[in-house]
């Protein structure tokens, strides 16, 4: 209880009611002062002193609304509250009276409203304060007092936190002092907008008078650092204060002194260190110092051997010769020197001539005679060998190859078999000399590989009993199998065409998954394709690079035909985006602008962005004809305007209107990733000992790649390994490129370039210009051919990548790495039923069936749902044949797989198809030009 209690001596109700009287004395002598009166009886009950059960609590006014003091008492047959020393008027209580069961005593409980206008009136030595007091039978009790305030908090600091530089591991202090304000302000730090809570990590205190202590410096520490101040009125936020945690260089141990460069004589020998021990970082200083030492030596000279004069002849050897010798002594060689060039002995005749020597005896005859005659009974053996072989030689089936030796498609013509062939088992059966067959068909003979699979090939089918033997000279010969019987017959007609091998058996064969050369590359001027389209519609596609136009049956109107390009703009996008924001993809123009089609064309164009639309915000942009960029859509925007489907590497866009377009991704968090493609190329330089080693960092889409191929053909480079995908995170952190396990004794790297770091802003923020870094390789003899290193690419604190180089230096003896998984530099322009994997028959059907309303939700719905479109329904709504839009963007989608089976499942889950996919006969599918994955698909 907060106040006392006043007690009135032996006749306790007569001091009541002279209080009582007294007071209503002091009421009327004031007059009209309505404060202080009381209320006119009080009702007179036994029991006992007050006893507070709830007291008034300080407050605080917040604006301009007023606030509630409340009073709770038990028994009491009063309540009344007094502010700052003066009654308040009975008329502005509110009075609430129950009984309590437990006790059975009255309680009673007061509220009144306190206002900010009371507030500011009040000028007095503290502040404006309001108590209870309550009355029963044996006096008076008195509450606590509450204090009433004005709630504010001032807009600037008193002191704002200064931005640092410090070194790693010192020690970081932010002063922090809030603005003014009641009651006072409780302080927040935030660090790069994200909150710093003291308790997770016992390097950061941030109890001490509001200041940021961090007691040991981490390069993490890094970053932008903001106080917030808050009370129960308003936030404020302080100027930022960037921090910068610099790490200063250091050099590491010193190498090895090198061989002395004089190879006779006086020279030098040095040996160097660098600044990686550790490197500066974030602006830290670099090591002071030299970075390589030299000093003198000196190499003995080599010494050239030289012959002494010769020796004397020698005595007349019984083969009437004698010698003399020399030795190289005059001087040896020494040092290295090289060794005498000549003959260290020789030998003549010494008899002018005239010496006989009787070699031919009777044994010698003999023995040579006997051997002329075994000469001659090999020789004898060898023919008669080579003529029976001959003879027994007459193969079942000739083959008639004018060029075989091309190497290239080849028209080959079988005959039948000779009668009397005795290689033929079952003899009995006559063949027909009358029927020559000819079968034509593409065979090339392109590897050791190709040979192989063209003997399993099933070009050779109809003549099951026949093999193929392929000589090196590329000749082709035809024979009977062996202990095998005849059981084919004689078959008529074409081997078909388009039977080459599959590719799939090319992949499971080689190292790479798929072969292509520099040269077939398109160059960067062709980076555009043009065709004239009709009502029938069409597709087209700039060749590897993932950005393709779809031109939907109907969309031009008939007997009308359109000229329409699509085209990537250079390298340098008049896009430039804002802040963190990154251009995700080209910049890609169709058109022409001018003309508007009547149902939407589907426009397909790459990025780099890992889907998730929790860490990426999405936009679609479109340039003016003044050259401005103005938003279109955001990808998850709900908008009948136009759509867009973002798939894992590529965006699906369905427009209404020509023009130049590009995707910007806004990063939400740090977690959102830019999937970069790592590529090493190499060539050598100049200088026939040096190699380079150029590792590039781009965009993961196949326009951003290709701009690297067409660069590197022009510097004569060559691609080393298949190039891998890393995920770069949006998290400040950099990029490191190094060289991994160099073959010491064959190879070194030159100075400084073993590893490179790239700053994060230069990775991130890039538009679409391909990161470059360059290494440079010495042998130490023209005899090494083979390099073998790794090429490291990692982010700090994040994903890595190991390219494993293994290559020859050499031209001739490279081995030629994939470029692109798509080839479609063949198909630049499909105009017409050649564009589209759907026959326009079946999509006829399909849309007559689905575009009708249906009670069970089996229309359109349903069959977007299964085609993985549940988002902004609202657009194929309000089109003419929501069904016909679903479908052309499932063209674009799957414009290289040509996946029928996926679209047939859809149909036949959904239920409501006439006939099953398979039921439909390839008389209904008139283009040969894309290999469906069912034999009878749509």
């Amino acid at each position: 209880m907060g106040g006392g209690a006043e007690r009135g001596g032996c006749a306790p109700r007569l001091e009541l009611l002279l209080f009582l009287g007294l007071c209503g004395r002091a009421a009327a002598l004031r007059g009209n002062d309505n404060s202080e009166a009381l209320p006119e009886s009080i009702p007179s009950a036994p029991g006992t002193l007050p006893h507070f059960m709830e007291e008034p609590d300080d407050a605080y006014i917040i604006k301009s609304n007023p606030i509630v003091l409340r009073c709770k008492a038990m028994p009491a047959m009063q309540i009344f509250f007094k502010c700052n020393g003066e009654w308040v008027h009975q008329n502005e209580h509110v009075s609430e009276e129950s009984m309590d069961e437990a006790t059975g005593l009255k309680v009673r409980e007061v509220f009144i409203n306190v206002t900010r206008q009371q507030v500011e009136d009040f000028h007095g030595p503290e502040d404006y304060w309001c108590q209870c007091v309550a009355w029963s039978h044996l006096g008076t009790s008195k509450s606590r007092k509450a204090s009433v305030r004005i709630a504010y908090l001032r807009k600037n600091f008193e002191q704002d936190p200064q931005g640092k530089e410090v070194p790693i591991e010192g020690m970081i202090v932010l002063h922090c002092r809030p603005p003014e304000g009641v009651p006072a302000a409780e302080v927040e730090w935030l660090k790069n907008e994200e909150p710093i809570d003291s308790n997770l990590d016992e390097n950061i205190d941030t109890r001490a008078d509001h200041n940021l202590i961090i007691r040991q410096a981490r390069l993490s520490d890094s970053g932008n650092y903001t106080c917030m101040a808050a009370n129960i009125v308003a936030k404020r936020r302080s100027m930022s204060a960037t921090v910068v945690v610099y790490v200063n260089g250091g050099w590491s141990s010193w190498t090895e002194w090198s061989n002395c460069n004089a190879r006779c004589g006086r020279g030098w020998q040095k040996r160097s260190r660098t600044c990686t021990n550790p490197a500066p970082l974030n602006g830290g200083a670099f090591c002071e110092g030299m970075s390589v030492q030299k000093i003198t030596c000196t190499s003995l000279c080599p010494v050239d051997g030289n012959w002494e004069v010769w020796s004397e002849w020698s005595v007349c050897s019984p083969e009437c010769e004698h010698l003399r010798v020399r030795e190289c002594i005059a001087p040896a060689p020494r040092n290295g020197g090289k060794y005498c060039e000549g003959l260290s002995q020789e030998s003549e005749n010494c008899t002018e001539g005239l010496c006989i020597q009787d070699i031919e005896t009777a044994s010698d005859i003999a023995l040579y005679s006997g051997l002329g005659a075994a000469v001659i009974a090999v020789a004898v053996l060898v023919v008669g060998v080579t003529l029976y072989r001959r003879s027994q030689s007459e193969y079942g089936v000739d083959v008639i190859d004018s060029s075989a030796l091309t190497g290239g498609f080849q028209t080959f013509n079988f005959k039948t078999v000779r009668q009397g062939n005795s290689l033929l088992l079952n003899s009995s059966m006559q063949p027909d000399l009358t029927v020559s067959r000819t079968y034509s068909g593409p065979i090339c003979l392109q590897d050791p590989m190709d040979k192989e699979l063209m003997t399993e090939s099933s070009l050779f089918n109809p003549l099951s009993d026949i093999k193929v033997k392929v000589q090196s000279s590329f000749m082709v010969s035809l024979g009977v199998t062996e202990r095998a019987e005849y059981h084919g017959k004689a078959h008529s007609g074409t081997f078909p065409h388009g039977n080459a091998r599959g590719f799939g058996t090319i992949q499971a064969r080689n190292k790479a998954a798929y072969i292509q050369n520099l040269s077939s590359i398109s160059t960067r001027n062709e980076l555009k394709t043009t065709a004239i389209f009709g009502h029938l519609g069409g597709r087209l596609v700039v060749p590897n690079t993932g950005v393709s136009l779809l031109v939907p049956h109907g969309a031009i109107p008939e007997e009308s035909s359109w000229e329409i390009y699509l085209a990537i703009n250079p390298r340098e996008s008049s896009l430039q985006p804002e802040g963190p924001d990154v251009l995700l993809g080209p910049e890609v123009t169709c058109g022409p602008s001018d003309v508007s089609v009547s149902s939407p064309f589907a426009l397909t164009i790459p990025h780099c962005a890992e889907v998730n639309s929790e860490h990426w915000n999405i936009h679609l942009k479109k340039r003016t004809q003044q050259g401005k960029w103005e938003e279109v859509m955001s990808v998850e925007e709900e908008t009948t305007s136009c759509y867009c489907l973002l798939d894992p590497y590529a965006c699906h866009i369905l427009l209404n209107s020509f023009g130049t377009y590009a995707l910007i991704g806004e990063p939400i968090s740090e977690c959102a990733v830019r999937q970069l493609k790592v590529a090493v190329f190499g060539c050598l330089s100049c200088n026939s000992l040096d190699y380079n080693l150029r590792v590039y960092c781009m965009d993961n889409t196949p326009c951003a790649f290709q701009e690297v191929v067409l660069d590197e053909r022009l510097q004569g480079g060559q691609l080393l390994d298949e190039p891998k995908l890393l995920h770069f995170k949006g998290n400040t952190f950099s990029l490191q490129i190094s060289v991994l396990d160099i073959p010491p004794f064959l190879w070194r790297i030159k100075p400084f370039t073993a590893c490179q770091e790239v700053p994060f802003s230069r990775v991130w923020c890039s538009n679409q210009k391909p990161l470059h870094c360059a290494f440079s390789l010495e042998r130490y003899t023209p005899a090494t051919t083979q390099l073998s290193c790794k090429i490291c690419v990692r982010q700090v604190k994040g994903h890595e990548q190991i390219l494993q180089i293994q290559t020859s230096i050499l031209e001739n003896e490279r081995e030629t790495i994939a470029f692109f998984a798509h080839d479609d530099s063949n198909f630049p322009a499909q105009m017409g039923a050649k564009a589209f994997k759907i026959p326009y028959s079946i999509r006829q059907r399909i849309c007559a069936t689905f575009d009708t309303p249906n009670a069970k939700g089996k229309d359109w719905q349903m069959l977007a749902q299964k085609n993985s479109i549940s988002r902004n329904l609202s657009y194929f709504a309000t089109q003419s044949s929501p069904s016909a839009v679903i479908l052309d963007l499932w063209e674009a989608r799957h414009q290289h797989d040509g996946d029928l089976d996926s679209l047939a499942c859809a149909l036949e889950e959904i239920g409501r198809t006439h006939s099953k996919i398979s039921d439909i006969t390839e008389t209904e599918i008139e283009e040969p030009d894309f290999n469906y994955s069912r034999q009878n698909g749509l």
